[in-house]
């Protein structure tokens, strides 16, 4: 019975997706070349640190990143900031209210502000890989051998894809989007060229800083992610050396065997 159930749930869900998705359709992913894709690939650290700031100013007062300890920020491998600058940008973020009610400077050790309440919008911590950008076709999942997951890709179709159209139901305001499931968002256009100062004299262009802040929460979802390329490779050299030895050994083992006529 709990199984019929269960398999009714699931079959309902997809219908109501499928449903969902006829009357709005699926969102529009462009490919984006990141830095970090491939087997070879490696996070940019200029892009990761242009990516904190775009966070800092533009995406922090409205989405969290409550599962990222602040430390990891110098760690090699990511935006690798100086120790000394880290514990200065933690001091400046919101206080730490403790169990008893008392609020403390937040320190590098703590991870970063969680956001919630009415208005608020998702955490991010694990963004880049929650969302799939790319699919089929047809539910084949070849798109996503050729291009990968495309969680990047869908955060900067995300950030560029508003039309600029807009629509009110039920009091809320909607914004065309393009990437967004069904055409319409609730979150209004948060990026525009230059409405940030990049410290590097970056060109500062609404598509150049969502592929940075895109980039950012790959490596806030990802951030061992160079170190599992690292250790995939050297398993796999080392499964093709084991592999020839043990073709060497089969050989030598039956040289004196193989190719004999049993009297």
């Amino acid at each position: 019975m709990l199984r019929k159930i269960a398999i009714s749930a699931v079959s309902a869900f997809c219908l109501m997706t499928g449903a969902a998705q006829a009357a709005g359709g699926e969102g529009h992913i462009h490919d984006t070349a990141f830095a970090h894709e491939g087997p070879f690939g490696t996070f940019d650290k200029n892009q990761l640190q242009r990516g904190l700031q775009v966070y800092t100013e533009v995406c922090s007062s409205c989405h969290g990143l409550k599962f990222v300890p602040v430390r990891t920020l110098a760690d090699e491998g990511g935006p690798e900031l100086p120790a000394d600058q880290v514990r200065a940008y933690a001091a400046g973020l919101d206080a730490v209210v403790t169990p008893t009610g008392d609020e403390r400077p937040r320190e590098w050790t703590d991870k970063f502000p969680a956001r919630s309440g009415e208005g608020m919008g998702p955490d991010l911590s694990l963004m880049a890989k929650a969302r799939a950008g790319f699919h089929g076709p047809y539910g084949s999942g070849i798109n996503q051998l050729v291009k990968g997951i495309g969680g990047p890709e869908y955060v900067v179709a995300i950030l560029t894809g508003y039309t600029g159209e807009t629509k009110e139901e039920a009091g809320t305001t909607f914004y065309a989007n393009t990437a967004f499931p069904g055409g319409w968002i609730a979150m209004p256009p948060p990026l525009a060229d230059d409405q940030v100062t990049y410290a590097d004299g970056h060109p500062a262009t609404m598509h150049h800083m969502a592929e940075d802040v895109a980039s950012f929460l790959m490596w806030t979802a990802e951030p061992h992610m160079m170190a599992r390329k690292h250790m995939g490779f050297v398993a796999v050299l080392f499964l093709i050396g084991l592999s020839a030895l043990l073709y060497l050994t089969n050989k030598k083992l039956w040289a004196g065997v193989k190719g004999k006529k049993v009297a």
